[in-house]
């Protein structure tokens, strides 16, 4: 009887877990901009800073790299259960496929980008984050094991 109850402890602070981060996702769906890649079933809030409060809550914005459809606009997220999961779906991603990003202006203003890579780099590589002089959105996210990065391209479609 002890272990019933210690498991349905458990499990009711996992599951009041899974529903305040998705609480706080609605809120943030709303106020931050939106990165969403419909074939994926992925949609999660984009906040500046890749530091570790923002990358626990949604996807995080390069300081530094380029704006919502200039440049190269490059965004951070975690593969976890732990965290955010906000890319856990990444590793089916394909050439082709589109990426949307919304403003968070009153406009929602969408800007849509064609997938054109996806490729592995170590942790330590980040000239994919410099300017290229073209205007795509770089997303960054961890290998499943967690040992490199994949990286995923896509140029803006005019």
């Amino acid at each position: 009887m002890v272990f019933l109850n210690l498991g349905i402890a458990v499990l009711s602070v996992f599951v009041y877990w899974h529903i305040s981060r998705e609480i706080e996702k609605q809120r943030l769906l709303d106020i931050c901009v939106v990165l969403e890649i419909p074939d994926l079933n992925i949609k999660a809030p984009v906040m500046d800073g890749t530091g570790h409060e923002v990358l626990s809550k949604a996807a995080g914005h390069f300081p530094g790299t380029g704006a919502l459809g200039e440049g190269n606009y490059c965004i951070a997220g975690h593969k976890s259960t732990i965290y955010a999961e906000i890319f856990n779906e990444m590793k089916h991603i394909k050439i082709g496929m589109e990426m949307h990003l919304y403003d968070n202006n009153e406009d929602r203003m969408k800007y849509t980008y064609i997938v054109t890579k996806d490729f592995i780099v170590e942790p330590n590589e980040t000239w994919v984050l410099k300017d290229f002089g073209d205007d795509r959105i770089t997303i960054v996210t961890c290998t499943d094991d967690g040992t490199q990065r994949q990286i995923v391209v896509g140029m803006l479609k005019e």
